[in-house]
Formats: structure tokens, sequence, C-alpha cells
């Protein structure tokens, strides 16, 4: 089991950046996929960014060219720089890993449903 503990949340204003951070315990090899879900209020969990251990990584369409997400070489950290943000980004933000292989493949959503190990969450909150 993979334990997994979110930082970096916090406020700001529309347009400005946060990162993200993720600290993993335990990751195991049989750890194909993590990436990272938010939780907005009166919303279904989207997953919006995904890193499989075999191939590239991937992104929703609402966070494409404005979110980073990336993993140190031993794994132990997963980040999510976030760039030019907006109030529909405001939700609890989760970090998430998978140990299905075929963690991402399918819709954001299924790939939502194949993450075995979550976070704790960290609010991002997004004025205007």
């Amino acid at each position: 089991q993979v334990h997994l503990v979110e930082s970096g949340g916090g406020s700001v204003q529309a347009g400005g950046s946060l990162r993200l951070s993720c600290a993993a315990s335990g990751y195991a090899a049989m750890t194909y996929c993590m990436g990272w879900v938010r939780h907005a209020p009166g919303k279904e969990r989207e997953g919006i960014a995904i890193i499989h251990r075999y191939s590239d990584t991937n992104y929703t369409d609402t966070v494409k060219g404005r979110f980073t997400i990336s993993q140190d070489n031993a794994k132990n950290n997963l980040y999510l720089q976030m760039n030019s943000l907006n109030p529909e980004d405001t939700a609890m933000y989760y970090c998430a890993a998978s140990g299905w292989y075929d963690c991402d493949s399918g819709s954001w959503s299924s790939r939502v449903t194949k993450y075995t190990d979550w976070g704790q969450g960290t609010q991002v909150t997004v004025s205007s």
C-alpha cells in the first residue's frame, strides 16, 4: 500500500500559480500510475493529470497547457505545477496511485476508479 500526503494548496487570485506536492511512501514495484484528482463541491471527482510508469503523461482538456505533472526519479514525490489558475480550478486536490497496469486507459472517469491509494487532499481556492 502506498501512503500519500499532499501539500502546497492555498488561496490565489485568478491568473496565479500554485505547485502541489505529494510525498509517497511505500511506493511499490506494482504501482503503475500516479495522478491528481480534484473534487469541487456539487461536482463529480475529476481526474486531471496522470503519469504511467511505462508511458507518457496525460492531461484532461480542462487543464492541458496550464498544468504540468511530474515525478522525481526516486518516485518519492509527485508534483502538479498549476499556472493560469481560474476560479473553475477551485477544488480539493488529491494525489492518487494505482496498481492497475491499464490505469491510464479509457475515459477519465474510469481512470479515477482505478486508483487504489489516495491522499487526504489539499484545498485550492482561486478568486476572481
